[in-house]
């Protein structure tokens, strides 16, 4: 231990990410906060109403969660639990519990040029997470595999919009399901210097990919108790039950000084009642009970209060995304959400099979609702496609698109006589034009925001540059950016100490059991 120590000691410092691609014209990398208040749907009767509703769930219903290790900490507590393993609690328990967790914090990776702040009116937009398979419009549609895991990973480091990398861009499946989480980290840590998420399934992924973690920044584990540098999502299985991996997780996360998303999985008309009050109580209640679970585990830990409600289709049965009602249900979780001061996650989802109008209609009407929600901290906002069982690559490149147009609407209006211009207006004249005045040509470089995707020559000149749709010109785009592509710098003795790491535990765990990994949202 003592060698590694000192060998760290002499590690550079880690250096920004080099430019490139840099014929793709995206904005710079900022941290965004919106300047516009939120927009909130229930009034601040119907907030209490649901607030009194989820805490009369608590107390006389209960939530089931499985693992002994979770329910002896509520039992320490005070909460009753019965031989099914329901927690019933009182809600002045859930409320002095939560009220210790943090309003606001920040979230420093390897680069410490690239953090994250969550809370208050900060926006950070994250790559999809959790898609099993896997699509671009040059290799068709596949089960998701570690080569295009890499592949994501670029994309997500080349855009500046993409703030956090979630917690699986695909499913590696051909990878071992025991021991793929190392991998994952291994090449978040080596091929992206932003912050990510690791798999919040059992215990012994998190200590992985938090030992990993502090093996890239050159710290011990202890160290990283007091510097937030990895996240996690875990959901509670709707209706009413978390279970014992992702309990373990969380709590394993918190006690390590590091962010836990808790998000209920609540889907209205299948997991929740078909009604937007009766599914905002629930995944209130939900909420709730994981975010007091860590806070008594570990009090003062970073959480953050997550939503994923939407509904489904009535015909079928399948989610459905970017609806009114989805819509409806992220601006009003932002209101609950600030009704306990924590910070909030929301997610830019989409139904769509296929990377279309539909697609980008429902992911806009997700992301804009996450936006004026406040939500901190939005899953999903770059690459979904088929309900989340799919990842595309073009979706990547569109999405970032869209997401860099939502990001102008964050920058401040300036108004004063030299913006204004009543001196060109006059020298220009009635029936004149603006193109060749000292004000135009002054501005024109950067007076307005320049797309890397949207084409607007006329129909003539679209038909002979060969009339590409916004998909083709997106498949061209990525394959630029792989191209080009140059990983951040890392230390060679870093590299060396992660690989010798993830060695070490595959040998540990190739004797173990292989585990399963249900799809985290």
């Amino acid at each position: 231990m003592t060698a590694v120590v000192k060998r760290r000691n002499r590690r550079a410092r880690n250096k920004p990410a080099p430019e490139i691609a840099e014929s793709v014209r995206q904005l710079p990398r900022e941290n965004l906060t919106t300047p516009f208040p939120p927009i909130s749907p229930l009034n601040e009767e119907q907030v209490e109403h649901i607030h009194d509703s989820s805490m009369q769930l608590l107390e006389e219903q209960g939530i089931e969660v499985l693992g002994e290790m979770a329910l002896e900490v509520f039992r320490k507590a005070g909460a009753k639990v019965d031989s099914n393993g329901v927690v019933k609690m009182d809600r002045g328990l859930v409320m002095e519990a939560i009220s210790k967790a943090p309003e606001e914090f920040t979230v420093t990776p390897r680069n410490p040029e690239r953090p994250i702040h969550v809370g208050g009116n900060s926006i950070n937009f994250g790559l999809v997470s959790g898609p099993p398979n896997v699509h671009d419009c040059l290799g068709g549609r596949r089960p998701g595999n570690v080569e295009d895991y890499r592949k994501v990973i670029k994309l997500a480091q080349f855009f500046n919009i993409i703030h956090f990398i979630g917690t699986q861009g695909v499913a590696t499946t051909d990878l071992p399901p025991n021991t793929r989480h190392l991998d994952t980290t291994y090449i978040n840590l080596t091929h992206t210097d932003k912050t990510s998420f690791t798999i919040g399934i059992g215990g012994g992924r998190i200590r992985d990919a938090a030992e990993m973690t502090a093996i890239a920044l050159g710290i011990g584990l202890d160290d990283l108790k007091t510097r937030p540098s990895l996240l996690t999502n875990i959901n509670v299985n709707s209706p009413r039950k978390l279970d014992d991996s992702m309990a373990y997780a969380a709590m394993q996360m918190s006690m390590l000084g590091q962010p836990v998303i808790v998000t209920p999985f609540t889907l209205m008309g299948a997991m929740t009642p078909a009604t937007m009050a009766g599914a905002l109580v629930q995944q209130n209640a939900e909420a709730l009970l994981g975010l007091t679970l860590l806070q008594l585990t570990a009090p003062g830990s970073p959480v953050v209060y997550g939503a994923f409600t939407t509904n489904v289709d009535m015909r079928s049965g399948s989610p459905a995304f970017g609806t009114p009602e989805n819509s409806l249900a992220n601006m009003a979780s932002g209101q609950l959400a600030r009704r306990y001061q924590l910070p909030y996650r929301s997610s830019a989802c989409n139904a769509s099979n296929v990377n279309d109008c539909q697609a980008t209609w429902e992911t806009q009407m997700a992301l804009w609702s996450s936006v004026m929600g406040h939500a901190n901290i939005i899953f999903h906002s770059a690459g979904w496609l088929e309900g989340g069982l799919l990842t595309s690559f073009e979706k990547i490149v569109t999405d970032c698109e869209m997401l860099q147009h939502m990001s102008r609407l964050f920058c401040t209006v300036t108004v004063n006589d030299s913006e204004i211009g009543l001196e060109a207006m006059d020298q220009v004249g009635p029936g004149g034009h603006f193109f060749g005045s000292d004000h135009t040509l002054e501005r024109y470089r950067d007076a307005f925001y320049e797309p890397y995707l949207s084409d607007w020559q006329n129909s003539e000149n679209w038909q002979s540059a060969g009339s590409k749709d916004a998909t083709m010109r997106a498949t061209e785009i990525w394959q630029q950016i792989l191209r080009e592509y140059e990983p951040p710098p890392t230390d060679p003795g870093i590299r060396e100490e992660l690989e010798a790491f993830v060695v070490k535990r595959k040998e540990q765990l190739g004797r173990a059991e292989p585990i399963l990994e249900p799809m985290s949202v």
